[in-house]
C-alpha cells in the first residue's frame, strides 16, 4: 500500500531511541525525510546516520521555547518543505504521588506539556492543508498506570488539547491526531519493568493482562505511527488511537 509519503517532510522529536526512532524509521522506509531530534548531540547525530541521507539531525530539548523555530527552519533547509511534526519525549521519573518532588513536576511539564504545546503551535502556524501534527502520549490518557503519577497527571491534558487543536485546524485541513502506546518493548519499559523485585515475573504479568498476550515491538508502533501521519490516513483527525494489544477494553 502506497502511503503517499514519498518526499514529505517530518520532524520526529524525541528520536534517538524508543519510540520516536521507530516512527523516523518507517516514515524513511516508507519514501519521506526526517529531521529527528533529541538532548544529546552524539545520540542525534547517530541516529540520523542510521536513517541514511533522508534524516537530518538536531539537538535540542522540547522544554527549550525555541525549539520550535529552530526544527521547522531546519527542515526547510535540510529537505525544502515541511509536512508534519510527531512531537515524542522520553516518560517523566516514576514514582507515586509522594515520591516526586515540585522539581520533577516542573520539569515534566516543561518537556512533557508545555514543550510539546509550543511545537504544535508552531507547526500550526507553519503547515497548509495536508499537514499533520501528532503526539506520542500514552495509555494513561484513558486510565492511570500505577507508579506513573507525573505522566498521569500531563499526558491527559495534552490529550485534551490535541482534541481542541483538532477542532480548531480541521477547517484548514490540518489534522492533529495521537497515539497512546502501552506495553511496547522499548528500554523505558523494559526499565520499568526492572524497577520491580521480579521483573521477569513482571513481564509475565503484563502479558497475561495484555489480549494479545505479548509486549509489542516498536517496529509495529512505528509503522502505525507512519500511517496516521501520511496522506493515507487523510480523513482521520482528533483520534486517540490506542496501541496496546487490546488493553483498552473501552470503545
Amino acid at each position: 500500500m502506497d502511503l503517499g509519503l514519498r518526499d514529505r517532510v517530518y520532524i520526529v522529536t524525541g528520536a534517538t531511541r524508543g519510540l520516536g526512532n521507530a516512527a523516523a524509521r518507517e516514515l524513511v522506509a516508507d519514501g519521506a525525510k526526517v529531521v529527528v531530534t533529541g538532548r544529546d548531540e552524539q545520540r542525534v547525530a547517530d541516529a540520523a546516520a542510521g536513517l541514511g541521507p533522508n534524516a537530518f539531525g538536531v539537538a535540542v530539548d522540547n522544554a527549550d521555547p525555541e525549539a520550535a523555530e529552530r526544527l521547522i527552519a531546519a527542515a526547510r533547509e535540510a529537505f525544502g518543505r515541511f509536512d508534519g511534526i510527531l512531537v515524542s519525549v522520553g516518560g517523566p521519573p516514576p514514582g507515586f504521588v509522594a515520591d516526586n518532588s515540585d522539581e520533577q513536576w516542573q520539569t515534566a511539564f516543561e518537556s512533557v506539556f508545555l514543550g510539546a504545546v509550543r511545537l504544535a503551535r508552531a507547526a500550526a502556524a507553519e503547515l497548509e492543508g495536508g499537514g499533520v501534527i501528532g503526539f506520542v502520549l500514552s495509555g494513561s490518557v484513558h486510565e492511570p498506570i500505577p507508579g506513573l503519577t507525573i505522566s498521569n497527571g500531563l499526558r491527559p491534558g495534552l490529550a485534551g488539547f490535541a482534541k481542541s487543536l483538532a477542532d480548531e485546524l480541521g477547517p484548514r485541513g490540518i489534522r492533529v491526531v495521537g497515539l497512546l502506546p502501552s506495553r511496547i518493548d522499548t528500554d523505558r519499559v523494559r526499565e520499568l519493568d526492572g524497577l520491580s523485585a521480579d521483573p521477569e515475573a513482571t513481564r509475565a504479568a503484563n502479558e497475561s493482562r495484555i489480549p494479545l498476550r505479548r509486549y509489542g515491538s516498536p517496529e509495529e508502533f512505528g509503522r502505525v505511527a507512519a500511517f496516521l501521519l501520511s496522506p493515507g490516513a487523510s480523513y482521520l483527525t482528533g483520534i486517540m488511537l490506542p496501541v496496546d494489544g487490546g488493553m483498552r477494553h473501552g470503545f
